[in-house]
Order: structure tokens, then C-alpha cells, then sequence
């Protein structure tokens, strides 16, 4: 693994380029964005930034904030490794993720860390290296816990999976299992563990100064399954003994417990979520021996589930939560008062999101963006009061008039409200449109407003979108979730199918003119519409979709995970019922389905399933398998075809003029 990690990350990287398709709307939309990642050196002088090139990989460049100059010094090309998340260990020095599929006896997903400096040079691998010994294989090369402690200039607080060695003939193999920290020298790689490994440990967290203040372990039981159960231990002030702080447990129908996510040293409290009135909200709890509770904010809408910090030793300054838009409540006031500011300065671009910012908090990076604008990356001084450009994150639709974004709410069968977001073309009156409606992934997720690139592509071709937050969804409270969208697919389903027909009702979908279009979950709900209503949709578009219940359950057999899966999908008659693959015949309209066959959050088997049994019912069915790609399809060329090739296949399906 490691000489792999070397050998793909000194091989020569290209520019990033413009993928290939037909159509330019399929180019512009379908290539990702151009910054994926960015971080601001502690000195503020430098922004590290990760960009796709053309195809699959992506490049680590580096620019100076003064002169604007540039530099590419890492590349992976995604076969199959990516870069991920590259952050700044001190002024000179960097770290970056790496990940990559390796197939073994199964597709596994690994990780290594590796750390290189700002010009390019002395790239080494961070990750501790894997034992000829080892009685297992190493999958995770560790996570960033913090930085070291205030002083430590260019070390890391990184988690390492310590893997137990084969003993016979040695007196020195390590007997060593499960999680623990070390403190890695970035530079010269000296390592010392800060916190042993204990089997079942799953999270530690440092207080933001290299100090670990908490840890997570799962309970594991005898048949060596995760279970889902978390005990959280935590440390008082300046001492190195566990106490007990509390418990978590994920079920299928959500969390129960508080859920730890940021140490305050100065403050010496945890601040973390827990439900208020059946919806998630933020508390704090001291950690001084009292373990005094108070509620910091909740709203009686929808849950609160995002917690705001910035920079170096990631200071919680907020909290937020996603009612028609995301609100940003600050704790901080003069963060509050300058996004209030900036607000005004970027008229259009009301998402302001601090990402980082120098050591001293002078400079701070920040990303603005809103529905019809797909955003752009500043750096603002506060000495100078000087907003300066970075880059846009699409520059390639800097050209392009750009859908607005309306929130909307329908009513389901049984009376509900359902919220959602409409996407109508940019200068159309909303009427007599082509339309797709377009469920979320997930389920365990939720749409908010702001720049969508695939409801934006098909807005640009013409059709209305319909992006329906149905109940399954999260961010509305344990009573919209249900069971989850799979137990409870009836309701999820049915609010889906809900919102084709107010379309229709409303006059914005023109008849015989509406097509439903969803990737993973989203791609399942679009196949299982027509099992309730096999006339509703007239086109069905699944990109990377679970067909299957007993399917999924399956591809967790023999994994540790299989527990939680058997239990969030259920046992009953929803298993078969709920099943696209299980109902063909239910299904009239055409079918498209798209799956790369590296997939390890839906197995790529699931779409040939649907594909085979489709056809063998004589359905009318296309199946397009990539190679090599995984489930987010993060490739500018594929992404470009997947998109004109839906385009024409709705077209074709919907009996609409072909467009250039």
C-alpha cells in the first residue's frame, strides 16, 4: 500500500480540462467543481485548494494570496485513488487524505494520510506503516483529531488503527488492538501515542489545543457485530482518568442520547445534540464533574443539526439550521454583525459559510453562493476590512442564466404539508413544462435551497423541477422521519407520487409530459412510484439505486455493520413489497439506470438486478455501467454523458423536440 501511495502521488498531474459530451449544457453542468476542497495556511498567506482534473482525478494546488501565483505540487488520478481533504499542519506544511477502492476478497475502501510541503517537496507518507506480521489488513490510515498541543508547530493529532501481529518465533510482536492517538511530527515523522488502542473505540475529541477531552467506544458483542451503542468517557481538566459521561444509541428511527461533537477548553464544556420535543437541538454539558446540562438552541420547526466553527483550533461560533434556507445563528458577535455585512456586499449570494481562517483569526476564508449562483471562495482581511476573490467554484457557468430556486409546500394525500423546491427554466412563466420530480438521496437526508447542478441542468434543458422533502426525510423531527424511508416507504413513496400530481394539478407539468429522475435513495423512490402508480411517470431516470430490500440486507452479510443494516431495513412484508426489483410488472414507463461498479454504498449488483428483470418481463429498460467509479460518479467525462444521454432519453420518452 505504501509504495502505492508513493508511486501515484509523484506521477505527473495535468490541468484541469473540460470533460467531453454533445450538448454544452452537459459539459458545463456535469464537470464538478472547481475547487473541492480549500484551507488557509496558519500564517494566512497561502490557500491550499484541491481541483478536478479532466476525468476522475484532481490536483493539490497551492496559491500565494499576495501575487496570485500558482502551483500543482500533488496529483491523483482517480484509478482508484482520490485526494481528499488537505489541510495545512503548519505554514510550510500540508496533509492530505487519500482514498481508494481496493478489491481483495471484496471492494474495501482505504485511507492513508500523507504530508508534503508547500512547494512540493519531501512528500512522505504520514500513515504508520502496516506490519509484514499483521494479523489483519489496515484499511484506515487515520483521521485528523486536532493539531498538537499550542507550540507544536507542524505536528498532528491523528487517530491509528493498531492491528494486532502473529507472535510465533518473536518476542517483539505487538499484541496491540483498535483505535487509539498518536502525535505525528509532520515533518520528520517522530510518533508518539497519546491515547493506547482500545478495541471498540470509534471517537476521540481533543479540546482544539492537542488535548484529548473525550472518547466514544461502540459495544461489541460476542459475535464481533458494531451493535450501534456508544459509552462516552471523559476527562476533567488537566487529568489523564476516564470518567463516565453518557450514552448514544443509533437506532433505525434515529439517534438516542447526546451526541458529543466539540470540546470548548476555556469554557471546559461539550457541546453536542440531543432531542427537545422530538426534533434535534444543541445543548452544552460541562465537563467539570457535574455534568451540568443546558439547552443552547433549539427551533420548534426543524431540527438543528449543524454546528459552526472556524479556524485553527476549530472554536464553535455557532449553529445552525435549515427551515426554506439555512440559517446561521452566531454565538460570536462580531462573526454575526460580519455576516450581516457581507450579506449586503454579496447581493445573490446570501449562503455565507466561514470555512477557515488564519492561526489569529485576522483572516478568514469564507464561500458565498445562493440559488442562481453557484458561489465563490473569498479571503477577508478585518485589519484592512478587504474582501478579496479566490476563485468561483464554477467558472464555467459564469456565462449561463442561472434557474431560481422557489420553495414550495404541496399536499399530500392525507392532507400534510410537504415542503420541497421548485426549479423552473430561467424566463419561463412555470406553465405547460416538461417536468421531473426529483427525490433526495438517503433517506436519512434532506434538499435545501441553493445551487443544485442537476436540477440546474435540467432547468437549463427546459423542465420544471420538483426537489420534494418527503417524509423519511431528516431535519424535520423524529415525527416526519417515521421509521425510515425503507420501513415506512408507503409514506415516503406516496409523498413523492404527491408532488407529480400537484404539478400536474398546478398546471406547471404539462400533460403527459412528467418524468421522475432520483440518484441512490432518490434513484429507488423513482423506481418503486410506479408500484404505487404505474401511470403517473412516464419516464424513469435511477442513477446508482437500491432495488432491493432483502438485497441490501444481503451485502452486509459478513461485514461488522450487518446488525444495523438488518435492522434499519426490517423484517416483513415491506421487504418484498417495497422492492422495485420484486414489482416489475407494476412498472410501464421506460427506464434508464446508471451504477458504477465500485460502488460500496449501493452494490452495483442492485441495478443489474432491476435491468435483468426488467427486460425478462419485457420492460423497456437501458442500463449504462461505469467502470471503475464508485457512487458519487465523480468523473467530469462520465458525468457529462450520464447527463446528455437522460436528457435524450426524456426527450425521446416524452415525445419533446430534440434540443442542441
Amino acid at each position: 500500500m505504501t509504495r502505492l501511495v508513493r508511486a501515484v502521488l509523484l506521477a505527473t498531474a495535468t490541468l484541469p480540462a473540460a470533460a467531453w459530451a454533445q450538448s454544452k449544457d452537459a459539459v458545463n453542468f456535469g464537470s464538478r467543481e472547481f475547487i473541492q476542497q480549500i484551507s488557509l495556511s496558519p500564517d494566512g498567506t497561502h490557500v491550499a485548494m484541491l481541483q478536478p482534473v479532466r476525468g476522475r482525478g484532481n490536483v493539490l494546488m497551492v496559491a500565494d494570496m499576495a501575487t496570485g501565483a500558482t502551483k500543482t505540487i500533488l496529483g491523483s488520478t482517480g484509478n482508484p485513488e482520490r485526494l481528499r481533504n488537505c489541510r495545512w499542519a503548519s505554514d510550510t506544511r500540508i496533509v492530505c487524505n487519500l482514498f481508494m477502492i481496493q478489491k481483495l476478497a471484496e471492494k474495501l475502501p482505504f485511507t492513508r494520510m500523507v504530508t508534503v510541503n508547500s512547494d512540493g517537496t519531501d512528500l512522505k507518507v504520514l500513515s504508520s506503516r502496516e506490519s509484514i506480521n499483521a494479523l489483519d489488513i489496515m484499511q484506515s490510515g487515520g483521521s485528523i483529531v486536532d493539531w498538537g498541543p499550542d507550540g507544536s508547530n507542524g505536528s498532528v493529532l491523528m487517530t491509528r488503527q493498531f492491528v494486532p501481529e502473529f507472535s510465533t518465533g518473536t518476542h517483539i510482536a505487538s499484541s496491540q488492538e483498535g483505535l487509539g492517538v498518536e502525535l505525528v511530527d509532520a515533518t520528520t515523522l517522530r510518533r508518539k501515542t497519546i491515547e493506547n488502542p482500545r478495541p471498540g473505540a470509534r471517537e476521540y475529541i481533543s479540546d482544539g489545543h492537542g488535548t484529548v477531552r473525550m472518547m466514544g467506544v461502540e459495544s461489541i458483542g460476542g459475535t464481533g457485530l458494531n451493535s450501534g451503542h456508544y459509552l462516552y468517557s471523559y476527562r476533567l481538566a488537566g487529568s489523564r482518568e476516564w470518567k463516565r459521561f453518557g450514552e448514544l444509541v443509533t437506532t433505525p428511527t434515529g439517534e438516542q442520547g447526546f451526541n458529543p461533537y466539540a470540546v470548548d477548553r476555556d469554557a471546559n464544556l461539550v457541546y453536542g445534540f440531543d432531542n427537545e420535543g422530538g426534533r434535534s437541538a444543541l445543548y452544552s454539558v460541562t465537563l467539570d464533574g457535574t455534568l451540568t446540562r443546558k439547552l443552547v438552541l433549539a427551533n420548534p420547526l426543524v431540527d438543528v443539526d449543524g454546528l459552526v466553527r472556524i479556524g485553527r483550533y476549530r472554536r464553535v461560533v455557532g449553529a445552525s439550521y435549515a427551515t426554506d434556507r439555512r440559517v446561521t445563528e452566531f454565538f460570536d458577535p462580531e462573526l454575526k454583525k460580519l455576516q450581516a455585512s457581507l450579506a449586503k456586499a454579496l447581493p445573490g449570494k446570501p449562503l455565507i459559510t466561514f470555512l477557515d481562517s488564519s492561526a489569529d483569526e485576522s483572516k478568514l476564508l469564507l464561500f458565498a453562493g445562493g440559488d442562481s449562483d453557484a458561489g465563490t471562495y473569498y479571503v477577508y482581511d478585518k485589519k484592512t476590512r478587504r474582501l478579496g476573490e479566490v476563485l468561483a467554484s464554477r467558472p464555467q457557468l459564469a456565462g449561463e442564466k442561472l434557474a431560481s430556486v422557489q420553495p414550495i409546500t404541496f399536499p399530500a394525500a392525507d392532507g400534510t404539508p410537504i415542503p420541497g423546491y421548485l426549479t423552473l427554466p430561467a424566463g419561463s412563466d412555470g406553465k405547460n413544462l416538461p417536468a421531473i420530480v426529483m427525490p433526495h438521496g438517503g433517506p436519512g437526508a434532506r434538499d435545501e435551497w441553493g445551487f443544485d447542478w442537476l436540477a440546474q441542468f435540467f432547468a437549463a434543458r427546459g423542465f420544471a423541477v420538483l426537489q420534494p422533502n418527503y417524509r423519511g426525510s431528516t431535519g424535520y423531527g423524529d415525527a416526519w422521519y417515521q421509521k425510515n424511508g425503507f420501513q415506512s416507504w408507503r409514506t415516503a413513496i406516496g409523498d413523492v407520487n404527491d408532488g407529480g400530481r400537484w404539478l400536474l394539478k398546478q398546471g406547471i407539468a404539462a400533460p403527459g409530459k412528467l418524468a421522475i429522475v432520483g440518484w441512490s435513495y432518490g434513484g429507488y423512490a423513482a423506481l418503486q412510484t410506479s408500484v404505487l402508480d404505474p401511470d403517473l411517470f412516464k419516464a424513469i431516470v435511477g442513477i446508482a439505486p437500491v432495488t432491493d430490500l432483502e438485497a441490501v440486507r444481503t451485502e452486509a452479510s459478513g461485514y461488522t455493520n450487518y446488525a444495523l443494516v438488518d435492522a434499519f431495513i426490517g423484517h416483513g412484508p415491506h421487504v418484498r413489497e417495497g422492492s422495485p426489483a420484486q414489482n416489475v410488472d407494476r412498472i410501464k414507463a421506460p427506464v434508464l439506470l446508471f451504477h458504477g461498479d465500485q460502488d460500496l454504498n449501493v452494490g452495483v449488483g442492485e441495478s443489474r438486478m432491476m435491468a435483468s428483470r426488467l427486460r425478462g418481463a419485457g420492460k423497456q429498460v437501458e442500463y449504462v455501467e461505469f467502470k471503475g467509479l464508485d457512487h458519487q460518479l465523480e468523473d467530469d467525462v462520465v458525468r457529462a454523458q450520464m447527463l446528455d444521454k437522460s436528457d435524450a432519453f426524456l426527450r425521446t420518452a416524452l415525445s419533446l423536440p430534440a434540443k442542441p
